[in-house]
């Protein structure tokens, strides 16, 4: 599926693909999400080279939403509430290159927007460490096997879904209720 004629997409790593998949699938303006890989040196990587960490890809999501009804710069504010950017190549025990926080920009002025949202969050010193996002152009996005799509709302009762991705849906679900698709 892909979005209006006027969306505007997104490509961002923080973590485990699902767990970022979860919290965009519930925003309202969100027209589409897929989880895949981007930022590395292999063409259609399967998960399992990826889970190698010598593909050079991220985990990522590709986020296609409209911009009418939700911002770039909200996207990434919210991005950045949902996994820890101050974390060099990992989250949680989630450990290696594939796992880094990452905004692959598409032109000049994602590059722009997100470089103020970084900004913005440093200087309100919400973290104690600095942030170590990476902010790269995108090149290319390759959309993961189909069971990793949509993977929580398929499998919440999985033990890594209860455990890990269930309380940052609830965190976010709760902080940005008035934003949730009806």
């Amino acid at each position: 599926m892909t979005g209006s004629d006027n969306s505007v997409t997104a490509t961002l790593g923080g973590g485990c693909f699902w767990c970022i998949e979860a919290v965009f699938d519930d925003l309202n303006g969100v027209e589409n999400v897929e989880s895949g890989y981007s930022g590395g040196t292999i063409a259609n990587p399967s998960y399992e080279q990826v889970c190698t960490g010598r593909t050079g890809h991220a985990e990522v999501v590709q986020v296609t939403f409209d911009p009418k009804v939700i911002s770039y710069e909200d996207i990434l504010r919210i991005f950045f509430t949902v996994h820890d950017p101050t974390m060099l190549n990992r989250q949680g025990n989630d450990i290696g290159t594939q796992y880094r926080s990452v905004i692959f920009y598409r032109d000049e002025s994602q590059r722009s927007v997100a470089e103020k949202i970084m900004k913005e969050i440093s200087d309100e010193k919400i973290w104690d460490d600095p942030l170590v996002t990476q902010l790269v152009p995108f090149t290319a996005f390759y959309k993961a096997e189909d069971h990793h799509q949509g993977y929580f709302a398929n499998n919440p009762n999985q033990g890594y879904c209860r455990v890990v991705i269930a309380p940052k849906v609830a965190k976010f679900r709760s902080h940005y209720r008035d934003r949730l698709k009806k």
